[in-house]
């Protein structure tokens, strides 16, 4: 039967034949690697880290610079959340810069979960053990990946904050409460499901290490009151937030109404965006390791659990089942519940505590290789993507300061090729429809799909600039522009197609060395061809052109 610890297990010494385990070195290579890669990938492929650099940037002092003073304004009564990476381009920004702080950020999002969920570690068991080595494998996941930044640097702060919890639950109750308000004011800032992830935590954290206190009704009326004044002290700050500027995010023709993950399929998919990256299959490989050892663990009985974190685990993994995969102009809600148990999965137990030299060294050793396997894989498709990102740098080369630009894609007929791993991740979505928002930055120009989300971001578009935007966008396929069923679909949450040839200066065109699924590499009359960089093609607009459109139906088959 599996050993339940308690503090008195934790405090125990350990026996004179169980050899040493430290941690130390391999963590810090570990955030070496992370801040290397950082450092030598400038745009690396994250799905919204491009659109996010966009935004740091003018808020770091790019909004001042013509013609964004007449496109764009900040308005920090839009919302109350998701919001952290926006406060510190504009307290940080001007000072450091917006490429320094871009990349400062992405760093965070990727080092502080795994990090967080090793501090727990080490708080409840003590100790430097391995398998806070096989924590550092979740640094890697859909949401880090889909570029969810505030999200990602969100669960990282509960960790660490929910380890500061831990030690004050011993102490002063009035104090406790007092630090609870303050971190949930600091979550609610970062994002809201940051939040929620600490008062999981926390709640866990309450419970205690047994189930004992549920034996008697002094324990449970007990921890009901705990439970309570934990729960209150996290809802004050967001509730006080939100009556004063009553904004949430919505719909807003983005895409993202109500959606769920309605089958058996979806939802173990969905579950998989815990440790999902470019290609799955890879990353299970690379994580079934890992997943050995602690089932072995559990079969040996050497493995040590925290029962109210189960408990809060097994809360998070039901969530992660029965949550919308979009709702209310947010995308992937579904995703953010996986690694969050996974967090918590992993921070709650300690396997194989207890092991001779011979095994210490075969546990470290599949552990690193598991999780510098999987850093080298990430650090590869980093690697591979730099070509793409250098084509759109030069098309945008040759778009003049002020010029609209029309993003649109290639919509390749197959995902699955090795060759272009880093332009796809989880189960095909792919990561590189905002670096046509790198216009902004780079060009001065202005792009419709920067994210500019009322509840979500400050950022708001002027008019008349507002009537080509989107609050979040995607990258339409080329066809559209030459397909009417397409344009009356895609019209819905893009509307900026309409009159799209008055409205633009330029096409871009991303995925444009993979012919499209529908229309090859056929573009309509009137778009004149500027630059051709092979993964990014840039058009000029004839303006003047009157085109009838086409056929209903023309241009909509797949291309032979």
């Amino acid at each position: 039967m599996d050993r339940i610890a308690t503090p008195d297990v934790v405090a125990a010494a350990p026996d004179a034949s169980t050899a040493r385990q430290d941690s130390t070195i391999a963590i810090a290579v570990f955030v070496a690697f992370a801040a290397a890669l950082v450092v030598l990938f400038r745009f690396p492929p994250v799905l919204d880290y491009a659109n996010h650099y966009a935004r740091i940037w003018l808020l770091s002092g790019g909004i001042g610079e013509q013609p964004f003073p007449e496109i764009y304004a900040i308005d920090w009564n839009r919302t109350f959340t998701n919001v952290g990476i926006d406060l510190l381009a504009t307290w940080l920004g001007p000072f450091i810069g917006a490429d320094r702080l871009a990349r400062a950020l992405l760093f965070l999002a990727i080092v502080l979960p795994p990090l967080g969920a090793i501090a727990l570690h080490r708080a409840l068991f003590g100790g430097r053990h391995y398998w806070q080595i096989a924590i550092l494998s979740l640094g890697w996941c859909a949401t880090m990946t889909g570029g969810f930044i505030n999200f990602q640097i969100g669960l990282g702060m509960a960790l660490f904050f929910a380890c500061a919890d831990l030690r004050l639950q011993r102490g002063n109750r009035t104090m406790l409460f007092a630090w609870r308000l303050a971190a949930g004011l600091l979550l609610t800032v970062m994002h809201i499901f940051s939040l929620g992830f600490y008062m999981a935590i926390v709640c866990g954290l309450e419970f205690s290490w047994r189930f004992d206190i549920l034996r008697s009704r002094a324990g449970i009326t007990s921890l009901a009151g705990r439970l309570a004044l934990a729960i209150g002290a996290c809802v004050l700050p967001p509730l006080a937030l939100y009556l004063r500027t009553a904004a949430l995010p919505s719909d807003g023709g983005s895409g993202l109404g109500l959606v769920w993950n309605d089958g058996v399929v979806l939802i173990v998919l969905n579950l998989l965006s815990a440790v999902s990256t470019y290609v799955p299959a890879v990353d299970v490989v690379l994580v079934l390791p890992l997943i050995l050892i602690s089932t072995r663990a559990a079969r040996a009985g050497d493995i040590r659990i925290h029962a109210g974190l189960a408990v809060a685990a097994c809360g998070l993994l039901l969530l992660s089942c029965v949550s919308p995969r979009h709702m209310l102009g947010t995308g992937w809600i579904s995703w953010r519940f996986p690694i969050m148990t996974a967090l918590v999965a992993m921070a709650m137990v300690c396997p194989f505590a207890n092991l001779t030299r011979r095994q210490a060294l075969l546990l470290a050793l599949v552990v690193n290789l598991a999780v510098f396997g999987r850093t080298g894989w990430i650090g590869w498709n980093w690697w591979l993507a730099q070509k793409d990102v250098a084509a759109v740098e030069t098309v945008l080369k040759k778009v003049p300061a002020g010029a609209a630009v029309l993003p649109l894609g290639h919509e390749p007929v197959a995902i699955s090729d090795l060759a272009h791993s880093s332009r796809h991740f989880a189960w095909g979505l792919d990561t590189f429809r905002h670096l046509p928002t790198l216009a902004v930055p780079l060009s001065h120009a202005f792009v419709p799909t920067l994210f500019t989300a009322k509840g979500k971001q400050p950022l708001s578009v002027l008019p008349p600039w507002s009537e080509i935007a989107v609050p979040e966008g995607n990258l339409p396929p080329i066809g559209v522009l030459s397909c009417p069923s397409m344009m009356r679909e895609y019209r819905n949450y893009a509307p900026y197609l309409s009159d799209w040839r008055r409205r633009f200066d330029f096409v871009l065109v991303a995925n444009a060395d993979v012919p499209d699924y529908y229309v090859g590499n056929i573009m309509p009359a009137g778009l004149t061809l500027i630059e051709d960089a092979g993964f990014a093609k840039l058009y000029a607009i004839d303006k003047t052109m009157q085109e009838d459109p086409p056929p209903i139906g023309a241009g909509c088959a797949p291309a032979s």
